[in-house]
């Protein structure tokens, strides 16, 4: 697979995709783009993938928009028709948050530095967030007079709450990880040294599991925060319905039965 911007890489279960613009704080580009998307295909492909680690090359995970095109109207800010731009965001930015909204599979960030803009909704889109004890983290669009064009309103939203994440999108304040933790923003802060060695960590405590109930239980948790009572119920019972006749579940029960570790092969 050629990429460019993103790097891609598998050891066992574990797929890491790495943003590499590091010269750019790992900034957007329409390459990096193209390669998230063409990554995230890889790894949900891939049955031997169980969980996908995201993180940043350098001292950032990710700086959001590119200030200097931003400057130069280049690439994604290139133009001045309004109608224009919108489907340039459409066509753009916005391909990464509704390739990830299809990853069945768990990702969680190592977010190794700096996730500002459009960096810190790309962590958001995560499932799970690991923070170097460095790691700095702001919703800051409106600090250059933008608003989040990639769905960074929604992803923050239902991260951390609507008033919290309003708060931090008004204000455009830049967060430490501990006040990142504090309010819910990442789920654990660690010596910056050791964020990727603890990503990798907790997706290898996830792979452990029976594949298919993991992907299931991540598609009935998303759906059922977005829904009634009632649907999130009849979509309990039909993905119960599904694993509960699965190798995967019989090898399960018959571990704990015979106190060992189970061997599960995602069938």
């Amino acid at each position: 697979m050629n990429l460019t911007d993103v790097r891609y890489a598998t050891d066992g279960p574990i797929a890491t995709i790495t943003l590499a613009r590091p010269e750019a704080r790992n900034a957007y580009s329409e390459a990096m783009v193209e390669g998230l998307v063409a990554a995230f295909d890889s790894a949900e492909r891939n049955a031997e993938i169980r969980c996908i680690v995201l993180t940043g090359e350098g001292k950032a995970f990710s700086a959001g928009g590119d200030l200097k095109r931003m400057a130069a109207d280049q690439g994604m800010f290139a133009g001045d028709d309004p109608v224009a731009l919108r489907r340039s965001y459409i066509m753009g930015i916005q391909r990464v948050p509704q390739r990830i909204a299809k990853v069945d599979k768990p990702i969680v960030a190592a977010i190794n530095g700096a996730a500002i803009g459009a960096g810190l909704d790309l962590a958001c889109m995560c499932d799970l967030r690991i923070a170097s004890d460095e790691a700095k983290l702001g919703s800051t669009f409106v600090k250059v007079g933008l608003v989040p064009g990639d769905g960074g309103a929604f992803f923050l939203a239902r991260t951390i709450g609507f008033p919290r994440a309003l708060e931090l999108m008004l204000t455009g304040r830049v967060l430490d990880a501990s006040r990142a933790h504090a309010i819910g923003l990442v789920h654990e802060v660690v010596p910056h040294d050791e964020v990727t060695a603890r990503a990798i960590a907790v997706a290898t405590e996830i792979a452990a599991n029976a594949p298919l109930a993991v992907q299931l239980t991540k598609r009935a948790a998303y759906r059922s925060h977005e829904t009634d009572l009632q649907t999130a119920l009849e979509l309990a019972a039909s993905y119960q319905g599904v694993v509960q006749r699965t190798e995967d579940h019989r090898e399960g029960v018959k571990a704990i039965l015979e106190r060992r570790t189970p061997d599960f092969k995602g069938s």
